[in-house]
């Protein structure tokens, strides 16, 4: 009587263990969930990045001039920015008016503003995208922790020892285990870290501040324009 109680016990004490196992299982699921839509905002925010710095580039004209303006502000080849700038002006960016006396300071002008917003842009994803990088390692911190906290060899010992009707009664991991499956649920157990480079959520450009290159952009808009007049004044109709 007494060995039917501790045996009582001890299966009740395993069992409350692996339901906390569950549980704590769960919430980790739910924060690698969250890091994975916030993954996706991210990435989002990124295309919108990217439009911004598509505008700037198409400023230029002519691939000469781009490969100054890549020169300049440092745009890595290839990258995600780099395929971002190469493809043709996104309808969802608006032209910026801007006024001035004649179409030389009117593109001085445009150019300009064009990249004050670029970096505004690029300075809000950076926020972005370092939150998600913090994110991602508090929540490997956190599955590093869980993994610490629980025995799996005894808590898959314990699976295994169930039978099947058991098992499929309880639904442990959120599913119906059948005979076959129990040789994998080692695998379902492990929680692996999660790989920042396999969300392939993009670095931020490390762009210049705007007052730091002001001079250089304008000189650039001059030579854009001397060179290619006519085709900027239909840029600016």
């Amino acid at each position: 009587m007494d060995e039917d109680l501790i045996s009582s016990l001890t299966r009740q004490i395993k069992e409350d263990i692996l339901e906390n196992y569950l549980t704590e299982r769960r919430l980790v699921g739910l924060q690698i969930e969250e890091i994975e839509n916030l993954a996706e905002s991210a990435k989002e925010r990124a295309l919108r990045a990217g439009r911004r710095l598509n505008r700037v580039v198409h400023l230029m004209i002519h691939p000469d001039m781009v490969k100054k303006l890549n020169t300049l502000l440092g745009i890595p080849q290839p990258s995600f920015w780099c395929d971002c700038s190469q493809k043709k002006p996104s309808r969802r960016i608006h032209f910026i008016r801007v006024r001035a006396l004649t179409d030389r300071a009117k593109f001085r002008k445009l150019l300009v503003e064009s990249y004050n917003r670029l970096y505004q842009w690029m300075e809000r994803y950076r926020a972005t995208f370092e939150e998600l990088s913090a994110q991602c390692r508090a929540v490997n911190s956190n599955i590093k922790h869980f993994q610490q906290n629980f025995d799996l060899l005894t808590i898959l010992s314990f699976l295994k020892g169930l039978d099947t009707v058991t098992l499929e009664r309880k639904q442990f991991l959120g599913g119906n285990f059948t005979a076959e499956e129990l040789a994998s649920v080692d695998q379902r157990l492990y929680i692996p870290q999660i790989r920042f480079e396999d969300l392939c959520v993009p670095a931020p450009l490390a762009l210049p501040k705007p007052e730091a290159i002001d001079s250089s952009l304008q000189e650039l808009a001059h030579e854009v324009y001397r060179k290619y007049e006519d085709r900027v004044q239909r840029l600016l109709e």
